[in-house]
C-alpha cells in the first residue's frame, strides 16, 4: 500500500486530523467520514488534490470522492492511522452537531445498509447470471452446478437480517453479536416450519392483516412472518433493542454484566419482535412496498423519468439511500421492484456525454481525464464522469440526466423488473431475468432503454459539444518590474509578505509544485504578516487562518496558504484580522502567523501565492526577484 501511503496521510490530515475523524467507511467510489467538526476540514485544498476527484458533504457525511481505488486508500489510511474502519475512532466523541430530520433520516439508512451492499451486488450478480446461463442452456437449470451457484447467490439476500443485525447494531451501539442472534431468531428454520402448521385460531379475519395463528407465547398470540430476506423487522427491533440494551447494562452490576447483558437483552428482544415488531414492521414494509405500486402504477412513464433524470443528482447529494431500502424491501415483498429500478440508464447516458466529449475534444489533458472514466462508467461506476467531466460543463451533466430520463420511462413502458440486487453497469443486464420463470424479455428491455440513453448522450454531445474558447498567447512578459505587455490588459499583485522567493515548482508539496491548484509564485517568509496584493473581496477565510481566497476587482482568483501542511495546526500561531465577505484594499493586513510556531510544528513555512484561475489568462508571469517585500510587484496577470 505504499502507493497510497502519502495521498492517504495527505487526506487524513486535510480533515482536521486523526483527533477530529469519528469514523470512516467507504462505499464504491467515496471515502465516507463522520467528523467532529467539519469546519476544521480543508475542503478547497481536499478538492483540487491530485487522487481526489472531488468533496461531497451531505447526510452528516463527509464525503471524499476518490475513484475506482477507493479500496486502497481505505486500507492505507487504516494501516497508517489509528482510525477504525466503520465503528468510530478509538477515544472519538460523537459530534455535537444536530442534523436535520432528512439528513439524519438518510445517515441511519446509509449506515445500516451501506456496508453490506458490495457483497448483496456480487452475490446478486451471481444469481442473475445463473438465471443467464440457464435461460441461453449455458447450464443445466436443475444440475448440481445450477444449484451450488445459486446457493451462492441466495445466501445473503435470504439470511439478510443477520447481516443487517450486524449493521444495525453498529449503527445503534448496540452489541454486535446480541444484534445478529436477533437477526438469526428470525430466519431459524422453526420458523418457516410453524408457519405451515396447524392453525390454532385467526386474527384480523376479512382484513388487510388477517393473521392464522399456529402457536402462542405465555399465552399470547404469535403472528408469524416469513422474515427470510426481510429488511424492515430488524432494523426496527434493533432500534428498540438497543435501548433496552443499554437499560438492562446501567442496571448491571460490572461483574456480571458481560454475560447478563445480552442474556436478558435476548429473553426481552426476540419475544417483543415475534410478538409486536416484526408483525407491524412488516406491514409497514408491505405498505411501503403498496405505495411505491400505486405511485408506478399511476403513471409508469412519468414516474420513471422523473427517477431517471434526477437519479445522478439523488447520488451526488447522499439522496439515494431512501430510495435503496425500498427497493430492496419490494424485491423481498414481491419478489421483484419496477419502480426504483429506472434509474438504471443514468450510467448509460452518462458515459455516452463522456464518450461523445471525448471523441470531440482536442484538449489532451481532459482526453486523457474522459477515457479512463468512460470505461469505469461502463460498469457503472460514474463518479470519475460526474465529476472529471460532465459536471464542471454542467451544460453536458444535464444532458446525460436528460438521457438517463429517457431511459428511465423506456424501462417503465418496457415493464422491466429487478429480480435481484446485482451488478452496475453491463453487469445491471442479469438482475431483469426472471429468476423464477427465466423469462429474459426485461433483459431486453434493459438493453434496449440503456442503449437509447447511452445514443442520446453521445449523440446530442457530438452534436453541441465545443471546447472552451482560448486567448491566443500574448507576447512574454519578461521583465522584473512586471509592467504590463504593450496591447495586452493585465493586473499586477504585489507581494503580501516579505521573504524570499521559492519558484513554485521548488515548494515542498506536490500538488503545489505541479501547479494543480494554480499558478503562481511561492515565498519563504521572514516577517509574519501578510496583506492584501490588490483590492478585493475575501471570498474564502479558513477557520484555522492558514489560508485566504481573495478575488479581486478584475476577477482574479487568488489563494494565499501560509505554511505547507499547517492546517494540521488548527489555528495555533494564526490570527485573522478580516473576516469572509469583507472588501479590502491593497495593503491591508489581513492575517498575522508565528513563524517560529510553524516551524515547531515540523512544518515549512514556504508560502504559494496562487492564481486560481489561471485557466482563464493567456499568461500568469512572476517576478524574477530573489527577495521580496510587501507592497513590491510580484505577479502579472496577462489578459
Amino acid at each position: 500500500m505504499k502507493k497510497y501511503e502519502e495521498l492517504a496521510k495527505d487526506i487524513v490530515a486535510h480533515v482536521g486530523g486523526e483527533e477530529n475523524v469519528i469514523s470512516l467507511a467507504h462505499c464504491i467510489t467515496r471515502l465516507r467520514f463522520k467528523l467532529k467538526d467539519e469546519k476544521k476540514a480543508d475542503t478547497d485544498y481536499l478538492k483540487e488534490r491530485d487522487g481526489v476527484v472531488t468533496v461531497v458533504q451531505s447526510g452528516g457525511q463527509y464525503q471524499v470522492v476518490i475513484g475506482n481505488e477507493v479500496a486502497d486508500v481505505f486500507d492505507t489510511i487504516l494501516e497508517v492511522t489509528d482510525i477504525k474502519g466503520q465503528a468510530p475512532a478509538a477515544g472519538a466523541e460523537e459530534t455535537g452537531e444536530k442534523l436535520s430530520p432528512i439528513d439524519a433520516f438518510i445517515d441511519l439508512i446509509s449506515g445500516v445498509f451501506q456496508p453490506v451492499l458490495s457483497v448483496l451486488i456480487a452475490t446478486g450478480m451471481i444469481k442473475g447470471f445463473v438465471a443467464l446461463f440457464g435461460a441461453i442452456g449455458l447450464i443445466d437449470p436443475k444440475g448440481g452446478t445450477a444449484a451450488i451457484l445459486s446457493i451462492i447467490g441466495d445466501v445473503f439476500f435470504y439470511f439478510l437480517p443477520v447481516f443487517l443485525g450486524l449493521t444495525a447494531a453498529r449503527k445503534f451501539k448496540m452489541n454486535e453479536f446480541t444484534g445478529m442472534a436477533v437477526g438469526a431468531s428470525l430466519v431459524y428454520p422453526s420458523v418457516a416450519a410453524l408457519l405451515k402448521g396447524e392453525t390454532l385460531y385467526t386474527l384480523f379475519a376479512g382484513t388487510l392483516f388477517h393473521s392464522d395463528i399456529h402457536l402462542e407465547f405465555l399465552s399470547l398470540p404469535v403472528i408469524l412472518m416469513n422474515y427470510a430476506s426481510s429488511v424492515v423487522p430488524i432494523v426496527v427491533s434493533l432500534y428498540f433493542g438497543a435501548k433496552i440494551e443499554h437499560v438492562i447494562a446501567r442496571a448491571m452490576p460490572t461483574a456480571l454484566k458481560n454475560f447478563m447483558t445480552p442474556f436478558f437483552t435476548l429473553l426481552i428482544v426476540v419475544p417483543l419482535t415475534f410478538l409486536v415488531i416484526g408483525p407491524i414492521a412488516t406491514w409497514a414494509g408491505q405498505l411501503v412496498g403498496a405505495a411505491a405500486l400505486v405511485i408506478y402504477n399511476l403513471s409508469p412513464v412519468v414516474a420513471g423519468f422523473f427517477i431517471g433524470t434526477f437519479w445522478q443528482v439523488f447520488v451526488m447529494f447522499g439522496l439515494h439511500w431512501g430510495l435503496v431500502p425500498i427497493m430492496i424491501n419490494n424485491i423481498s415483498v414481491y419478489g421483484y421492484d419496477p419502480l426504483i429500478v429506472t434509474y438504471f440508464g443514468a450510467s448509460f447516458a452518462q458515459i455516452g456525454v463522456v464518450l461523445g466529449i471525448f471523441l470531440r475534444t482536442r484538449d489532451k489533458k481532459l482526453k486523457s481525464i474522459a477515457l479512463p472514466a468512460f470505461i469505469s462508467g461502463i460498469f457503472g461506476v460514474t463518479e470519475p464522469c460526474i465529476y472529471g467531466v460532465t459536471l464542471p460543463r454542467k451544460k453536458y451533466f444535464a444532458i446525460s440526466c436528460v438521457g438517463a430520463g429517457i431511459g428511465g420511462a423506456l424501462i417503465a413502458f418496457f415493464g422491466v423488473k429487478l429480480f435481484v440486487f446485482g451488478g452496475l453497469g453491463i453487469f445491471g443486464y442479469p438482475t431483469f431475468i426472471d429468476t423464477a420463470t427465466g423469462n429474459m424479455s426485461g433483459m431486453y428491455g434493459g438493453m434496449i432503454a440503456s442503449a437509447v440513453s447511452f445514443a442520446f448522450g453521445l449523440i446530442v454531445t457530438l452534436v453541441v459539444y465545443r471546447d472552451a474558447k482560448k486567448v491566443e498567447a500574448a507576447p512574454e512578459v519578461a521583465t522584473p518590474e512586471l509592467a504590463p505587455v504593450a496591447g495586452t490588459k493585465g493586473e499586477i499583485l504585489t507581494s503580501p509578505l516579505v521573504g524570499k522567493i521559492v519558484p513554485l515548482e521548488d515548494v515542498p508539496d506536490e500538488a503545489f509544485a505541479a501547479g494543480v491548484l494554480g499558478r503562481g509564485i511561492a515565498i519563504d517568509p521572514s516577517e509574519g504578516s501578510v496583506v492584501a496584493p490588490a483590492d478585493g473581496t475575501v471570498m474564502t477565510l479558513f477557520p484555522t487562518g492558514h489560508a485566504v481566497g481573495l478575488i479581486t476587482e478584475s476577477g482574479a482568483e487568488l489563494l494565499i496558504h501560509i505554511g505547507m501542511d499547517t492546517v494540521s495546526m488548527e489555528g495555533k500561531g494564526f490570527k485573522t484580522l478580516v473576516k469572509q465577505g469583507d472588501h479590502v484594499k491593497k495593503g491591508q493586513k489581513l492575517i498575522e502567523f508565528d513563524i517560529d510556531a510553524i516551524h515547531a510544528a515540523g512544518h515549512p513555512a514556504i508560502t504559494p501565492v496562487l492564481v486560481t484561475n489561471a485557466a482563464v489568462y493567456t499568461d500568469i508571469v512572476p517576478t524574477t526577484a530573489q527577495e521580496i517585500k510587501q507592497g513590491e510587484n510580484l505577479i502579472t496577470v496577462v489578459v
